[in-house]
């Protein structure tokens, strides 16, 4: 009777391994394409020096006076989670299904939930890379301060990463071909990107505030910006924000389980 729990712990152990396993080899894929790897990471950072710098000493009077440059730090972290886990991992998932690549590997030794975990992990672990350069960017080329609260910002960016995970994996089931992924999910994104207040603050109450508040990529750029905003009695816990976030995350999980296909689409 004692053997029981010892062998269910270490048949977990084995699972964690074996995901830990495929998480590296989805790394390693990813970083030996020096190009694609740098124009990931480097595309927010890029626009985050060149918009700061544009911004210079600009401050924005309905956000408590702060710098425009505080505003785009928690901004573009956000837009490294979404651009990660959203962009990038449904565009992978739609060329791996459409080269045959899902169905190979679903044949393999590797168990189905053990591919999928080790994917969508291994674009949390890019889009961390990608937060933690923009916050060093943050600090050291504009002095932008670190989250207030910690934890507050770490929650935001983890319910970020899984909603726009699930969101991800869905889109993927939409798109029908290979060559329609770049195009199709690159305008949507960055159409909502534009929408939602990340090249420039939207000013609250406003109609483009009311539109964009249907969507989750305004709700998770406030969500990370709460735990850095200073005025005087805010919250850096965005209650509100990470519900509709996670909501979000609940029905691309549903979309996605329903229309995911291993086998490319025919015809």
């Amino acid at each position: 009777m004692s053997a029981s729990p010892a062998i269910g712990s270490f048949e977990g152990f084995s699972d964690v391994k074996l995901v830990g396993r495929q998480v590296r080899y989805e790394q390693l894929s990813f970083w030996l394409n020096p190009v694609g790897a740098v124009f990931t990471v480097g595309f927010s950072v890029v626009f985050l020096i060149l918009l700061g710098a544009t911004a210079g000493n600009t401050r924005i009077s309905f956000y408590g006076n702060i710098r425009l440059v505080q505003y785009y730090v928690p901004g573009f972290a956000a837009y490294g989670v979404m651009a990660a886990c959203f962009n990038i991992l449904a565009i992978t998932l739609v060329n791996r299904r459409e080269m045959g690549l899902l169905k190979r590997l679903r044949l393999s030794p590797l168990p189905t939930w053990a591919l999928l975990s080790a994917i969508v992990l291994s674009s949390m672990v890019i889009a961390t890379v990608e937060v933690v350069i923009l916050l060093a960017v943050g600090r050291l080329g504009f002095s932008v301060h670190f989250p207030d609260n910690v934890g507050a910002f770490v929650v935001a960016i983890v319910v970020g990463m899984l909603c726009f995970s699930a969101l991800g994996v869905a889109m993927s089931t939409l798109v029908p071909n290979q060559g329609a992924a770049g195009p199709v999910v690159s305008i949507i994104f960055f159409v909502l990107l534009f929408l939602s207040g990340l090249w420039f603050p939207i000013k609250p109450g406003s109609g483009l505030a009311r539109f964009s508040s249907y969507f989750p990529v305004h709700h998770l750029i406030s969500a990370v910006f709460a735990p850095f905003d200073t005025q005087k009695g805010a919250s850096p816990w965005a209650w509100h924000d990470l519900l509709v976030v996670a909501i979000w995350g609940v029905v691309g999980a549903i979309v996605a389980v329903r229309r995911w296909k291993w086998s490319p689409r025919r015809g």
